[in-house]
């Protein structure tokens, strides 16, 4: 049976995230559709590479797609698909549980890896753990982690859009007011370089030097939860089990201790550059090069040669 993709847009088209979801559903070897909630992001999910079909629930507004709304939704679709997905991100999180309950299916979160069309690979306890799954459900719901796959082509297809006539809303919830978080110029989970900062760093100000040296570096700039708990960065910028999981070329981190939920979200990276004054700290059991030493110097230095670059 085919399998079904949530598609989530911004203003440049259907996300990088999404595309990646795609590439993981597509290692099924079945035909994928997906599932969008505007026609700015239908007209761009048809042209993905790869997609048959794009499903269409016309609300005008991809706000009005709560998360439980779009589980009714997925639900009611769910006799046509084996494999229903979305980015592990807020909304698949949110959505696809509820659905999978709704839709009397199983429900596997962060799958890295996908084996044939009914096993699957996910961590378990921060990383500790790498689990086969089996799903013998009729129906498996999935949120894929979007570091684990390239990107699908957002160019190349024509596939058919079909317009689906949307459910009633969920009634017991209703959306107040939607705040979007502080971003930097590069996205964090796609980046091909992230230098993050820790509580080590001291100050907010601190903080966004850092982020300055990303930007001239080409980098995104990451945090730790310590660092964001401290109010030293804004939560859209953390990394680890309770942020966003990054697998850059190149991680470098600047005065984080290394709790093994940030290590879960960043342990993947080609690189790691761990600096910390602490010779006992965590970061450096996974650090491919660690400096023992102050992180403001490093960084100077690190200044330095950005701008003679």
């Amino acid at each position: 049976m085919r399998s079904l993709i949530v598609g989530e847009y911004e203003e440049h088209g259907i996300t990088d995230a999404t595309l990646r979801a795609l590439t993981a559903a597509s290692q099924r070897g079945v035909a994928f559709d997906v599932l969008v909630a505007t026609r700015q992001a239908a007209d761009s999910a048809s042209r993905i590479a790869g997609v048959s079909r794009v499903l269409l629930v016309n609300t005008g507004d991809a706000d009005a797609l709560l998360p439980e709304t779009l589980a009714l939704q997925l639900a009611a679709l769910a006799a046509d698909y084996s494999l229903i997905a979305a980015s592990h991100r807020t909304a698949g999180r949110a959505a696809l549980p509820r659905a999978a309950a709704l839709a009397d299916g199983a429900f596997l979160a962060d799958v890295t890896a996908v084996l044939d069309s009914q096993r699957f690979v996910r961590s378990l306890y921060a990383g500790r753990v790498t689990a086969t799954v089996e799903s013998t459900a009729t129906v498996t719901f999935v949120t894929f982690r979007a570091s684990s796959f390239v990107p699908a082509a957002a160019a190349g297809g024509t596939a058919p859009v079909i317009e689906l006539a949307p459910l009633a809303p969920f009634a017991a919830t209703t959306l107040v007011e939607r705040q979007a978080p502080v971003q930097t110029s590069r996205d964090l989970a796609s980046a091909r370089v992230v230098v993050s900062g820790g509580r080590g760093l001291g100050s907010g100000e601190n903080m966004t030097r850092l982020g300055s040296l990303a930007e001239r570096m080409g980098a995104a700039l990451g945090s730790s939860r310590a660092a964001v708990d401290a109010g030293y960065a804004p939560n859209a910028t953390q990394v680890g089990q309770t942020g966003k999981t990054v697998a850059p070329e190149v991680y470098l981190a600047f005065g984080i201790s290394g709790a093994i939920q940030h290590l879960a979200g960043m342990k993947d990276s080609q690189i790691i550059v761990a600096v910390n004054n602490d010779p006992d700290a965590p970061i450096f059991s996974v650090a491919d090069y660690g400096i023992v030493g102050d992180l403001f110097e490093v960084m100077g230095e690190l200044e330095r040669q950005v701008r003679q670059g």
